[in-house]
């Protein structure tokens, strides 16, 4: 299925609702006011919202993407798409239809297309997995939504290019620094050229923080996207940045 208006939903973090041809499909999800030593900023999402899902895709096994006890909220029937290290895993929380994905494979689920995409990241859960890549995800075909997970700028993004309607890219952490297997504001803008979205919204910011780090980042939870919309107008003006609040949504019109 093609065509029409779809719509998503910044839940926080890596998690996003992506509404596309009558599918609901969540990303990552991270639903908990504490995720170990974090603490998220701003109100849980409303329960209603992860009602009646099709598909969660997980990216990586790492806690904060992988999280189990995010997971045990969600309704057991729901597909879940993962890497293929982390099946076992899902599929001993109570998930019976849990399906492995590796780089260019593709399945039909609900009547959308979603095709697994390479990452510059690990994506091993210590110590009870073996070891393993992240993927990202393309999902849909007007619009289509690329779903980057974690991942560092890499060569390898320009094989998507012309195939991407929305490209959804992480820009932070919830430290000071951040290892070059994850995109900041400066090397997500430097990745637009090679994805050549049409839109681009920036996930990965905004709700998760080291208690102390709250009070010290006061303000500052807002600059990475803006870094990230200052550093695209300069590198890709042609792609429009739309920055979507945590638990605020866009619709997105097919282009055409």
């Amino acid at each position: 299925m093609s065509g029409g208006p779809a719509r998503l939903t910044y839940v926080g973090h890596g998690t996003v609702l992506i509404e596309v041809a009558g599918a609901r499909i969540l990303t990552d999800p991270l639903l908990r006011r504490h995720m170990g030593p974090l603490l998220r900023r701003g109100p849980l999402p409303e329960p209603g919202l992860l009602g009646d899902l099709d598909v969660i895709l997980i990216s990586h096994l790492h806690v904060d993407h992988l999280d189990i006890r995010s997971l045990r909220r969600l309704d057991p029937a729901t597909t879940v798409l993962i890497p293929e290290h982390g099946a076992a895993l899902v599929r001993r929380q109570g998930f019976a239809d849990v399906r492995s994905l590796a780089p260019d494979e593709v399945m039909e689920m609900a009547g959308v297309r979603i095709e697994a995409t390479a990452a510059y990241h690990g994506g091993k859960r210590y110590p009870v997995t073996r070891a393993g890549d992240a993927v990202g995800y393309l999902v849909g075909a007007g619009p289509t939504f690329y779903f980057a997970g974690d991942t560092g700028l890499f060569p390898g993004m320009a094989e998507l290019a012309g195939r991407i309607d929305v490209a959804l890219l992480p820009i932070s952490g919830w430290g000071v620094t951040l290892p070059d297997d994850h995109l900041n504001p400066l090397t997500a803008a430097k990745a637009l050229p090679l994805l050549r979205p049409r839109i681009a919204v920036p996930v990965h910011w905004g709700v998760y923080y080291p208690p102390g780090m709250l009070t010290v980042w006061r303000g500052r939870d807002v600059q990475p996207p803006r870094a990230f919309a200052r550093y695209a107008a300069k590198l890709a003006p042609e792609v429009e940045v739309r920055v979507v609040a945590p638990g605020e949504s866009a619709s997105i019109e097919a282009e055409g």
